[in-house]
């Protein structure tokens, strides 16, 4: 079996045909006890080595119910489906297994951050796989971050407790503490730490302009890819302040009838859940919508979103973004014509501030397949089966040409990760993505 020096300790991973793969790698403490509600803080070495053989559990987050689109799609299967806990950062691993059929290390890495409104969702999911680019050439790590009010609850007795006033935005802590993993860790997987592309979808593509509009992770990303989330004044990226903020802490607080901060932590899972759940009730009832997502402390996130690629304060690297023909903010007569959605406009809109403060063009695509098995169309996270190479998991009726656009932006999306540009690849012609440049507009159209 494949084993791994970390900076930790040792790990044993699975040997598969032609990738290896490591589940479950601990990158922080359990985030329980006096932990709960907390900055994440280092895990502890271990001796002899440590199985990564399995998932481990996802954050505590609501049930599925049944029969809805979502649950139909990619949450039925029970051999993808771990448990609840509290104890959930972890990561996992999925390297080349041959240098016969790629190139030589050092690999380029690739992190995954999951989607889910910031309250659901996991680094293990049906349709998240790392065998496509491991055989590919690349090595893709998928994590797990708190979620929900686990992930940030703001509240003035978490303030008090922090030596700097900083409270809230644990999740995103949790994610830079996972990339600071992969810079201590990847190179003794065969991955470079020097070409790191982060990428996600919905809050995952949200998370990852947070990460990016960060001043915590400068140096730890080298390429972004930002699907169905991500881009300028798209209308889903909200500037949320530290008094909001406050406001959602103390209707949850004021919900679990603690009466201090210990107590709160004294709090069951289940009974934090439930509060939680009766906060965003009342929040949605109210129109405040989702309250519980990365805010505007000074700290992580030091301004708005727009301001932030305004000033030019994020990353001057390559990027990817993109759309799906009906995607959220698209009505349902208005799916397939991308000039009424919000998301591809803001994808064009950040590719053209990037160009007016003299960088190069982001490269922009729409994706327009409409899946097979019902009427939902290209709908929200699509195309995650066909980035992903796990087209062949869907339960709907593929086509061989639905395989055939699967390859084609697998292609695409490992050729960004390798070079910066969709394009290059070296053994194979891809119909040419061309960058969004502000005069043209241009975007690639998968189909």
């Amino acid at each position: 079996m494949p084993t791994v020096k970390t900076t930790k300790g040792l790990l044993e991973g699975i040997q598969e045909n032609g990738y290896q793969v490591y589940k479950g790698i601990p990158y922080a403490k359990p985030p329980v006890g006096e932990l709960r509600f907390h900055a994440p803080v280092e895990p502890e070495p271990w001796e002899g080595v440590r199985e990564a053989k399995e998932f481990s559990c996802m954050c505590p987050q609501g049930e599925r119910k049944p029969g809805e689109m979502y649950t139909i799609e990619f949450y039925e299967n029970p051999d993808f489906l771990p448990g609840q806990s509290e104890d959930c950062l972890y990561l996992n691993v999925w390297t080349p297994g041959t240098q016969e059929t790629v190139a030589p290390p050092p690999y380029p890495v690739a992190v995954w951050i999951h989607g889910g409104a910031f309250m659901g969702g996991f680094g293990s999911e049906l349709e998240f796989d790392g065998e496509a680019y491991a055989k590919r050439g690349v090595i893709l790590v998928t994590i797990n971050y708190r979620l929900g009010v686990f992930g940030f609850l703001n509240h003035p007795w978490l303030a008090e407790e922090d030596k700097d006033g900083h409270c809230g935005n644990y999740g995103i802590l949790d994610q830079i503490a996972a990339l600071k993993w992969v810079q201590e860790n990847i190179a003794a997987f065969g991955g470079d730490p020097n070409r790191v592309t982060v990428f996600g979808q919905s809050a995952g593509a949200m998370s990852t302009q947070t990460l990016l509009s960060s001043p915590l992770t400068r140096g730890m990303i080298h390429r972004a890819i930002l699907q169905s989330g991500g881009g300028y004044d798209n209308g889903l990226n909200r500037d949320v302040t530290v008094e909001e903020a406050m406001e959602a802490g103390k209707s949850f607080v004021a919900y679990t009838g603690a009466a201090s901060l210990s107590e709160l932590r004294e709090k069951t899972t289940e009974e934090i859940m439930e509060a939680f759940g009766k906060t965003m009730m009342e929040s949605f009832q109210s129109g405040k919508g989702l309250v519980f997502v990365p805010i505007i402390d000074g700290y992580v996130l030091p301004k708005g979103y727009n301001a932030i690629l305004e000033e030019g304060l994020h990353p001057d690297i390559p990027y990817m973004l993109g759309s799906t023909a009906n995607d959220i903010f698209v009505p349902a007569e208005d799916g397939g014509q991308p000039e009424k959605s919000n998301l591809h406009k803001g994808c064009l809109a950040w590719s053209a501030m990037g160009q007016k403060q003299g960088r190069k063009p982001a490269y922009v695509y729409y994706f327009t397949r409409q899946l097979p098995g019902d009427g939902n169309g290209a709908f929200h996270s699509a195309e995650l089966w066909y980035m992903m190479g796990t087209v062949g998991r869907c339960w709907r009726p593929m086509e061989e040409r639905d395989y055939t656009l699967s390859e084609r932006m697998m292609a695409y999306w490992t050729n960004f990760m390798k070079t910066g540009n969709p394009n290059e690849d070296g053994e194979s012609v891809l119909p040419e993505w061309k960058p969004c440049t502000a005069e043209g507009g241009e975007y690639l159209i998968l189909e």
